[in-house]
């Protein structure tokens, strides 16, 4: 089943071209409750505005569990090793949506990169449990593009620390919707694609996480799950700033990204400048 938040916050399944919509406020509602009953109601899907189909109360980040993102940092002299079990959270302020746009701003930035992510929502509250018991709390997958300023995240990782280059408003788009586990038997066999306007940058597989979807949530579990929050399971090789050439490949206003992994979909967005977003030129430059 693929869940959707869409048309300002209505909350529904969708069926062929059609959404049905659910007795049921948010989406980590229908968690919580465990399900929702149709409310009966029915949208055309191609007439649906989409939504981020949810905002957890905690979005855990995994970073470098693909270790060929790792790789690939080594060839171009990363500035800091990239190393297994990062974890840290994203400000789900910055969630945005399918084909909502990723604002550039440039009073911050000049090195703006993509990040191909499968991410796993949680179904039901959970804490301390095991590999072995962990597929029982997974609700279900969405695509995440984890949007980052390389400029900022290498001054952030001189104190071993990164956040607030993956956090800023726009960030985070998720979408276009949350598959349940019945229509993905193994989430480690999935085709991964990344594309900017049209151009494929990053192409893997998740089979090539170095661990596996179970071991990552059990490994998160001390800190506790809520019904509907969500956990990145990292990146792939590919992103533009561990590149030979990458000034060429940042995103840049104009561009469209497009995020694809198998069995889920495509997520859209389109980058804007500031002025573009805000109607007013982006304020004077700063080094944060």
């Amino acid at each position: 089943m693929k869940l959707v938040t869409y048309d300002g916050g209505n909350v529904g399944r969708i069926d062929g071209d059609e959404i049905v919509r659910l007795d049921v406020p948010d989406l980590r509602a229908y968690f919580e409750r465990g399900g929702a009953e149709d409310e009966g109601g029915r949208t055309p899907l191609a007439r649906a505005d989409l939504d981020a189909p949810i905002v957890p109360k905690k979005f855990f980040h995994t970073a470098g569990n693909f270790r060929e993102h790792e790789e690939e940092s080594k060839r171009v002299a990363w500035s800091h090793a990239i190393a297994p079990w990062i974890v840290f959270f994203q400000n789900v302020d910055a969630i945005v949506g399918p084909d909502d746009p990723v604002v550039y701003p440039e009073h911050l930035t000049e090195e703006l990169d993509y990040e191909l992510e499968l991410a796993v929502v949680i179904g039901k509250p959970g804490k301390w449990f095991g590999p072995e018991d962990a597929m029982e709390y997974v609700g279900g997958y969405v695509i995440f593009n984890d949007i980052t300023a390389r400029d900022i995240q290498r001054r952030e990782m001189q104190s071993g620390v990164f956040s607030f280059c993956k956090a800023i408003d726009t960030f985070c788009p998720l979408g276009p919707w949350i598959v349940t586990p019945d229509e993905i038997p193994d989430p480690h066999d999935l085709a991964m694609e990344l594309r900017v306007n049209g151009e494929v940058r990053q192409t893997s597989h998740s089979g090539r996480m170095s661990v596996t979807i179970p071991e990552i949530l059990s490994h998160y579990s001390p800190l506790g799950y809520s019904a509907g929050d969500v956990v990145s399971t990292g990146t792939v090789s590919g992103v533009a700033g561990f590149s030979e050439d990458a000034a060429a490949l940042y995103l840049k206003p104009g561009d469209v990204i497009e995020a694809e992994i198998e069995r889920i979909g495509v997520l859209r967005n389109p980058v804007v400048s500031w002025e573009q977003a805000h109607g007013e030129p982006a304020p004077e430059r700063v080094r944060w």
